[in-house]
């Protein structure tokens, strides 16, 4: 193998990947929308981003430019949404709790004799009460 293969370019030397640029393209549509750029920027920047061969040429094209609104609303529904399966899945989690602590239960109730007192509602009580709160109070300042 030759030397020059093992060695990683800079960052800015990778070729850029068509996602790339439509990233980059969509940043400047947004910026275009919410008026951080008049029609004659985007339309150069817009050029420059079509035809950039690296991620160093479109890094600066959206260096200086804020943090889309609906970029941040993308990702905060993102967010959300990721939060809510989440909390399904517990839910799941729960119910899978449940079933081996029933059959635990009605083991021992069954070698006993007799049903004995049914101790698996104190856990699940306390951990649906948990998954509850949750719901409730949602974390709303969570570190992404």
């Amino acid at each position: 193998m030759e030397p020059h293969l093992n060695k990683h370019p800079a960052t800015g030397a990778v070729r850029a990947a068509d996602i790339d640029r439509n990233t980059t393209i969509e940043r400047l549509g947004d910026a275009l929308a919410e008026g951080a750029l008049d029609t004659a920027e985007y339309n150069r920047r817009l050029e420059l981003a079509t035809s950039a061969v690296t991620v160093g040429q479109l890094e600066p094209l959206t260096a200086d430019l804020p943090v889309s609104r609906a970029a941040s609303s993308a990702k905060a529904a993102r967010r959300q949404e990721a939060d809510r399966r989440e909390w399904f899945n517990e839910w799941g989690y729960w119910a899978v709790g449940a079933v081996v602590m029933t059959v635990i239960w009605g083991a021992t109730s069954l070698r006993a004799g007799e049903p004995r007192f049914y101790w698996p509602m104190v856990p699940l009580a306390i951990w649906a009460a948990i998954l509850v709160s949750y719901a409730i109070w949602p974390e709303r300042d969570k570190d992404d």
